[in-house]
């Protein structure tokens, strides 16, 4: 029994000085913020690559956010993988994550640069993806309803109960939909929007993605969503129909960060390392993930909706990403939005 304990230590000490075969290479906690089959995929991947065990854990961005926070005195993650960038700010902002810089930034995207520069190297952008929605055509059709093309058409009286989104509390989604509104109209006038969105919403989700989800299977008509996440819907075979609308509208920058005080922060780097590479990142179609990959070199899937053709307000994300003002924003939305009768 002394020998194998003395042999386990051996190899524990090891760690991270050279690969080490399958079984002998250590551990690494993971929360992962995409849909369950990239998380799936991810942790897959790594393991057979590299021999390290992943305890993989799916949340949404503001829980993840609020189990970091928790945990900070006594840190059970090691990794906080994808979701929007707001919150990945809030925690680098009040040192809840670890400066790393991987040799991969030189391939990275500007606006994944950006993010790791607003941060102080806390997190970096590792995809993006445009805010916006999608609509079941059958449904729509069904109502007799004229397709909606921009936010304005949302808070019509037809779509009365038509209409989800997520919790801006627990989604990211729903954070950056909050943000990009009073960004896009003006405070004031944003929070009227939201009050008037909120008499068509038939409910408030916990994750950002679904929304969609519930429009595909005929459960609503509209999702507030990402639209790469209504590309993930169409790319099924619902009948999705994507939305980019026509006022402009906010954007992510999809981030990653190491958890401050990491147990296993060799794993944890190496893991950063390969989630940048753009052979990792290419990999995001096969569990039909279609957001903007971030390394340059990395070809993102041709059903991934086009940046540069989407009208793009020029999110604050230093900003909104504070926790001053996320906090600010989300209490006016508790306070004024959520707590009307619908």
């Amino acid at each position: 029994m002394r020998s194998a304990l003395l042999t386990a230590s051996c190899a524990a000490a090891l760690i991270g000085a050279w690969t080490l075969p399958a079984g002998a290479a250590g551990r690494l906690t993971l929360y992962c913020v995409v849909d369950e089959a990239w998380c799936q995929l991810m942790t897959t991947e790594f393991e057979k690559e590299t021999g390290i065990s992943v305890a993989m854990t799916r949340k949404s961005s503001g829980e993840t956010y609020a189990q970091v926070k928790s945990e900070a005195d006594n840190p059970k993650g090691d990794v906080w993988w994808g979701g929007t960038g707001d919150p990945h700010l809030q925690a680098a902002e009040e040192g809840l994550t670890e400066v790393y810089e991987s040799p991969a930034n030189a391939d990275l995207q500007d606006w994944a640069l950006a993010q790791y520069q607003a941060s102080g190297g806390r997190t970096v952008g590792i995809y993006a993806g445009a805010l916006g929605f999608g609509y079941n055509t059958e449904l729509l059709a069904q109502k007799g309803l004229e397709a909606p093309k921009c936010w304005a058409d949302l808070i019509k009286p037809e779509f009365k109960g038509e209409i989800q989104m997520a919790n801006p509390n627990s989604s990211g989604t729903a954070y950056t939909a909050l943000a990009t509104f009073v960004q896009l109209m003006g405070e004031e006038e944003g929070f009227d929007y939201l009050k008037a969105l909120h008499a068509n919403i038939n409910q408030y989700t916990k994750s950002g993605s679904a929304p969609i989800k519930a429009a595909a299977q005929g459960e609503t008509m509209v999702g507030i969503v990402f639209q790469h996440d209504a590309v993930t819907m169409k790319a099924t075979g619902a009948p999705i129909e994507v939305v980019s609308p026509c006022e402009g509208t906010g954007y992510e920058i999809g981030s990653m960060s190491i958890i401050a005080g990491a147990r296993n922060i060799e794993e944890a780097e190496q893991f950063y390392d390969f989630a940048l590479r753009p052979d990792v990142q290419e990999k995001a179609r096969l569990a039909k993930s279609y957001q903007v990959p971030s390394n340059k070199n990395a070809e993102p899937p041709p059903e991934s909706p086009k940046l540069s053709e989407i009208k793009l307000i020029d999110y604050d994300f230093a900003k909104y990403g504070s926790s001053e003002e996320r906090a600010r924003l989300l209490k006016r939305w508790d306070d004024e939005v959520s707590s009307l009768p619908r």
